[in-house]
């Protein structure tokens, strides 16, 4: 397999697997489009054109030669310049490794992931958030987060993956799309009446058992094991957590529960502020379960040898 065509396959399912479906992702991509052919020369220029199909900002190829064919590939949810050493003293050790694919964004994709959490507006919107107020809540918490990342040097982990010539991607919302995807899917076919049912259902998944192994448990934040769960919303795509205001909007709207990855203390205060139940499946085990969804389906195509590392653990699917 080229190592293009591994970032084009990951591209493909993270689309297949978006919340705004094929149609709204193509609606993103038009639009893009049109920008481009906008701009003056000297933009264009500077332009990231991988961009006109790729609709994720945080998911690159970051290093490394396209047309390089690929067999083994290390796998981890970060991916950083200890680990880019590691692979390093791994091949010379004799360990065969081609490329690293990475979850969490570096380089460039890490300067503008933020620009992913325009999908949460259709996330919220197709659970009844009016779309205006969607779409200004998450504007809103978009140029928060631009700031916020504004100042960090970027290039490290890419450049140690230059000066080592190990080939490097990450796969950031792609992976997230399919936790939101498969997750809500399980939730809205199985319709769980109490929280604690919901706890159950999330424990059934082998990325969930392995976490409560290793002390890191699915658990009720906000409700108690016994409480309705109601309408479930799963959050667990477009970046990084959306608006902190949102909750009395998802409450408004009809949604008793939000499961996501993880949440901020001040999020956690403004959801108990609206009284809606709050569930936190795991960060880095829901990382595993979208890594492995999007895996399963690669591995149809094309057989690759993976070597986990960094807190990816492998849980196949039939």
């Amino acid at each position: 397999m080229k190592l293009q065509k591994l970032y084009e396959t990951i591209i493909e399912e993270g689309i297949n697997n978006d919340p705004r479906g094929r149609a709204g992702v193509k609606v993103f991509l038009t639009k893009t489009k049109k920008k481009y052919e906008q701009l003056e020369k000297k933009q264009k220029e500077v332009f990231d054109t991988d961009c006109l199909w790729n609709p994720y900002a945080d998911s690159r190829l970051l290093f490394g030669d396209p047309d390089m064919k690929i067999s083994t590939v290390m796998v981890g949810i970060d991916m950083e310049v200890g680990e880019m050493v590691m692979v390093d003293r791994l091949r010379e050790q004799g360990k065969k490794i081609d490329c690293v694919l990475a979850h969490h964004p570096d380089g460039h994709a890490l300067a503008r992931f933020y620009e992913v959490m325009s999908l949460q507006a259709d996330v919220f919107s197709k659970r009844g958030v009016p779309i205006a107020i969607a779409e200004s809540l998450t504007n809103e918490r978009m140029a928060e987060v631009s700031r916020s990342v504004s100042s960090a040097n970027h290039a490290r982990t890419v450049d140690a993956a230059r000066l080592l010539n190990i080939p490097l991607l990450c796969a950031h919302t792609p992976v997230d799309n399919h936790v939101y995807t498969y997750l809500q899917k399980l939730f809205d076919r199985k319709k769980p009446l109490y929280l604690k049912n919901v706890l159950d259902i999330l424990n059934e998944q082998p990325e969930y058992k392995k976490a409560a192994q290793e002390g890191t448990v699915p658990r009720i934040l906000l409700g108690g094991p016994e409480g309705r769960a109601g309408k479930i919303l799963v959050d667990m795509t477009g970046g990084t957590e959306g608006s902190k205001e949102i909750f009395s909007r998802l409450v408004q709207s009809g949604i008793s529960t939000v499961v996501g990855m993880h949440f901020t203390e001040a999020h956690f205060r403004k959801a108990k502020e609206s009284r809606i139940n709050i569930i936190n499946a795991g960060h880095i085990s829901s990382d595993n379960l979208g890594f492995n969804l999007l895996l399963d389906t690669i591995m149809k195509k094309e057989k690759l040898a993976l070597i986990e590392a960094s807190g990816f653990r492998r849980a196949k699917r039939k």
